[in-house]
């Protein structure tokens, strides 16, 4: 079965690698260590879009979850982040990152697998889906982490918005096909089962990453002191005035995504009345607007700032959310959750091409784990109480106010951080901070 696994991956990668001799000279995926990490990006999101969907009408459809549990579930998935991140960042600068995004990649097929193992057994019920979220944010905020900071092993600094971008237009193709063959397969065969789909794509997306190489210029020595060097972590990230702006802004924004997203799939299932097929449909949206950022988002930013084009994505989003929350519950309504999807993907790409960009760029290599992490940790801190208060609001006041909620409070934020100099001045990547670092532990 290995053999066969491996044969199918090689066979893919040579029929993708015959697309490369039409690339500009200069492009990125001309060069073959980031080509395969490119790969593996594509494949993945594939599998993402599956999971994106089958989670959530799991819940909805098959286990009848109501807004609070669907808050409650994805506050689950992040609360790892919250728990585990600074931690993480500490160990992440300790170890070489690459096996970690590999074996990151492997657990997260077996946890998927798991849910349809659950149905088959009977034990399939709403705190074991709460598991499930709680075991997926606990890889992805390791796993993750370290997937970031692969990137920049790869990519040379001045070109990590390039890089995001093009990570971005990856995701963005398997967001336009995806939804759709992910709907009709949850509608035949159950998104349970849907899921095992997704593991299957994760194991090849692990056996292309096997053949990237990366070098490590350096890890820091394990007789640092561990508590030492998270406050070293935590220090950079507070004495860096565009990293603190960036995680307030992005927390604030991660706290209007969740309180709208916890909501949407109920909106389209009970006040549209979308059956699975039908979401699925919809959802290719998400991959038109993520298409459209990603081939201009590198333009745009390199033309107004990085900065200014994360305030466009924050307003895109909120104009998205705020319509929806207005929308009939007719035919006009479904083109609205259409058009909510498109606004979203593409404001999401903006804020994030650009926010990974610049504060990867500011970094020294030899922080860049304890910065990635501290900065998850920041902007993730507030979306549990986003997605919990989405839940109550959908639940209380009507789904309705959920979205409406996410939407003004995102052009709220839009306007607040143009006013802002910090955000608003960043017209080109800054160089990583000059800064002495005392990498022993403290006598």
């Amino acid at each position: 079965m290995k053999s066969k696994a491996s044969s199918a991956a090689l066979r893919l990668w040579r029929n993708l690698s015959s697309f490369w001799p039409m690339l500009d000279s200069d492009d990125l995926l001309r060069d073959a260590t980031y080509r395969r990490l490119w790969t593996s990006i594509l494949i993945s999101s594939f599998g993402a879009q599956i999971t994106m969907l089958a989670l959530p009408l799991t819940a909805a459809v098959l286990l009848h979850a109501t807004p609070t549990q669907m808050g409650l579930l994805t506050a689950m998935e992040i609360a790892p982040f919250v728990l585990l991140s600074l931690p993480t960042g500490v160990w992440l600068d300790r170890v070489h990152k690459l096996p970690v995004y590999v074996v990151g990649e492997g657990l997260v097929a077996l946890v998927l697998a798991s849910v349809p193992l659950a149905l088959y057994l009977g034990w399939l019920t709403m705190p074991w889906m709460y598991g499930v979220a709680f075991m997926l944010g606990c890889i992805f905020v390791v796993a993750g982490t370290a997937a970031q900071i692969v990137l920049t092993q790869v990519v040379p600094r001045e070109r990590l918005v390039e890089a995001h971008a093009k990570n971005a237009l990856a995701s963005s193709g398997a967001e336009v096909a995806g939804p759709g063959v992910a709907g009709v397969l949850i509608k035949l065969v159950g998104a349970p089962l849907a899921l095992l789909a997704d593991s299957v794509l994760l194991l090849l997306s692990v056996l292309i990453l096997r053949g990237v190489h990366v070098v490590e210029n350096r890890i820091t020595s394990t007789r640092a002191h561990f508590v030492h060097e998270l406050k070293e972590g935590l220090h950079f990230v507070a004495g860096q005035r565009l990293l603190m702006s960036l995680a307030l802004v992005v927390g604030l924004w991660q706290m209007c995504h969740h309180s709208a997203m916890v909501v949407q799939i109920l909106f389209a299932t009970r006040e549209l009345g979308l059956n699975e097929r039908q979401v699925g449909l919809c959802y290719i949206g998400l991959g038109v607007g993520t298409v459209m950022a990603s081939t201009l988002g590198h333009r745009i930013s390199h033309r107004f700032g990085p900065g200014p084009c994360l305030v466009f994505g924050l307003a895109s989003c909120g104009i998205g959310w705020l319509q929806l929350a207005l929308a009939p519950a007719n035919a006009w309504g479904v083109v609205s959750f259409v058009f909510m999807l498109l606004c979203f993907s593409a404001g999401a790409v903006l804020i994030f091409i650009n926010f990974l960009a610049l504060r990867q760029a500011v970094t020294p290599e030899p922080l860049l784990g304890r910065m990635t992490s501290t900065m998850r940790w920041l902007i993730l801190i507030p979306a549990g109480p986003g997605a919990l208060w989405g839940g109550y609001l959908g639940e209380h006041l009507g789904l309705r106010y959920a979205l409406g909620f996410g939407g003004v409070s995102a052009l709220l934020l839009a306007a607040w951080a143009w006013r802002h100099p910090v955000i608003r001045n960043v017209r080109s990547l800054p160089k990583p901070a000059d800064i002495q670092l005392d990498l022993q532990a403290p006598r």
